[in-house]
């Protein structure tokens, strides 16, 4: 019905459900125990996973398809922010308004962009698009003022126009009533979940997001994709002009850049230029790589991996270490904690950056290569088993 062979509706169910039950999965451990330190499934964090999921998603269509690597994706993101918080200055509080918006503006913006950089090629192409950004950024931080309030930061006053806003409209981001910061809780036992409006909001454009990947993946349309990358002189020696596939590929990813954008000041009604520097467009690549470039499902696994990381282990501090390792003699205790230390809080990008070497150097196809060779493991066990009990049968 969808128009995705068995293997892609499988995939498809897998993510919905992932992101459905995010709120369960994320939280595995009781709350108030040593452990819960690890969960996940507070509505900030949980809708981070899937905001930076698209922002990856997005970003995959570009690097993974036509291995055309940007340095410059962060603009886009900066962009969308910035038009949907112009809406809630403008009209109301309705997310309805400025998600089309964020994504037009960010398409454009990328077709003016990419019809400069695709001049180029390889490092040549990464160098301007990076260059891009940090021209935006700058523009956003200082130069633009009026229309991006600078370092401070975009965001909605009273004396804000909002020609739409009314009387018993609520004034934080909704739609059509339902807001994005309102939160259910189910407690069970020990456990406390939360189900958070904005997340699902945000879970159902990844579905939604996703499925039109999928769709560009298995189509003529990412076949040409894949010969760009594969070898873009034969390509010219068919008759064919790659130009404009690869500039229709840096339009859509700029375009899911910019609803990852508009997501993120959908949950949160502020734009800052510091979503458009060259980290934050570093931060998607190796998300990318991290995932699995050219999968549909890694760019996902790679931003919630990094955002998990970020967001958890840069919590964790020496007095939580202490209580962990309580139990040891104290000598031990503190030579435990010292040589841990360098690597949680504030050190948390040193233990990021072993886990990326590790995964490059032993998964060059990211986690979802660890996934399937898992798969094949469990696969041959399997197979050596029944072939054990043929024979005594």
């Amino acid at each position: 019905m969808l128009g995705l062979n068995k293997k892609d509706t499988s995939l498809m169910i897998v993510v919905a459900i992932l992101a459905l039950f995010a709120p369960f999965i994320l939280n595995p451990f009781p709350e108030g125990s040593a452990m819960a330190q690890f969960n996940a499934g507070y509505p900030d964090l949980m809708q981070r996973f899937v905001i930076f999921g698209i922002f990856a998603i997005g970003f995959n269509i570009l690097f993974g398809l036509t291995g055309y690597l940007s340095f410059g994706h962060a603009a886009f993101l900066g962009i969308g922010s910035y038009s949907v918080v112009w809406m809630y200055k403008l009209l109301d509080y309705n997310v309805i308004w400025g998600l089309p918006l964020a994504i037009i503006t960010s398409g454009l913006f990328a077709l003016l962009i990419g019809y400069v950089s695709l001049r180029r090629s390889g490092i040549y192409f990464s160098i301007l698009t990076l260059a891009f950004a940090q021209m935006s950024f700058n523009l956003a931080y200082s130069v633009l003022t009026p229309i991006t309030n600078g370092e401070t930061g975009l965001q909605v006053y009273t004396d804000d126009a909002q020609v739409l806003l009314g009387a018993n409209e609520a004034t934080s981001p909704h739609l059509f009533g339902i807001v994005m910061n309102s939160s259910a809780k189910l407690d069970l036992g020990p456990w406390s979940f939360t189900f958070n409006n904005g997340y699902y909001f945000c879970a159902i454009i990844l579905l939604l997001v996703f499925y039109l990947a999928i769709r560009i993946f298995r189509s003529p349309f990412g076949m040409m994709l894949r010969a760009i990358k594969s070898n873009q002189t034969r390509l010219n020696y068919t008759g064919l002009n790659p130009r404009p596939y690869a500039l229709a590929a840096f339009v859509i990813s700029g375009m899911y850049a910019g609803l990852a954008g508009g997501l993120m000041a959908a949950m949160d009604p502020l734009a800052g230029a510091e979503r458009m520097q060259w980290t934050a467009s570093g931060e998607v690549v190796l998300m990318t790589i991290l995932g699995g470039t050219g999968t549909l499902i890694g760019p996902v696994l790679g931003a919630g991996f990094i955002k998990y990381f970020e967001n958890i282990f840069s919590k964790i501090n020496d007095n939580i270490l202490h209580q962990w390792f309580a139990f040891l003699p104290d000598g031990l205790e503190d030579f435990v904690v010292f040589i841990i230390h360098p690597f949680i809080g504030k050190g948390w990008h040193l233990t990021l950056g072993i886990l990326f070497m590790l995964v490059v150097i032993f998964l060059p196809g990211g986690l979802v290569e660890g996934g399937q060779r898992i798969k094949r493991a469990l696969s041959r066990k399997k197979d050596a088993d029944a072939a054990k009990t043929e024979p005594a049968e």
